[in-house]
Formats: structure tokens, sequence, C-alpha cells
């Protein structure tokens, strides 16, 4: 029967991400969930930016699952 020894094998290092190539997709990203949330979350009423309740229809179940109000 043949036995198998492990090899060693050679530690590679981490790459390494410069910041300023992250910063603008997390800027981006950043704003892009404040807008989704302010729809999600404030889109109705008084606060409304769009008028009509198609953006309520659009984002209704996702105020629920959330625990925003809405009725």
């Amino acid at each position: 029967m043949a036995q198998h020894v492990a090899q060693p094998t050679t530690a590679t290092a981490p790459l390494k991400l410069p910041l300023k190539a992250i910063a603008p997709w997390a800027v981006f990203f950043g704003v892009l969930m404040l807008v989704l949330l302010y729809f999600v979350g404030a889109e109705q009423g008084a606060t409304s930016l769009l008028s009509g309740e198609e953006v309520h229809e659009w984002v209704h179940d996702a105020r629920h699952l959330l625990g925003f109000p809405c009725h």
C-alpha cells in the first residue's frame, strides 16, 4: 500500500487593494443604500417626493419585512 506524504506549501501574501480603488465604489453603494432606505422607509405621506401610490406599492412588502409601518 502506498503512502502519501503531505508536501509543505508556500504561504502567499494576501492581495493589497489600495483605498483609492475602493473609496469611489464605497461612496456609490453607500448613497445607493441610503436612497433605497428612503424609498422603502419614508416615501409616503408628508415626506413624499413623488406623487401617487406607485412607489408605495412597489416597496410594500419590503416595508413590512424591515418593520416600517405603512397602514
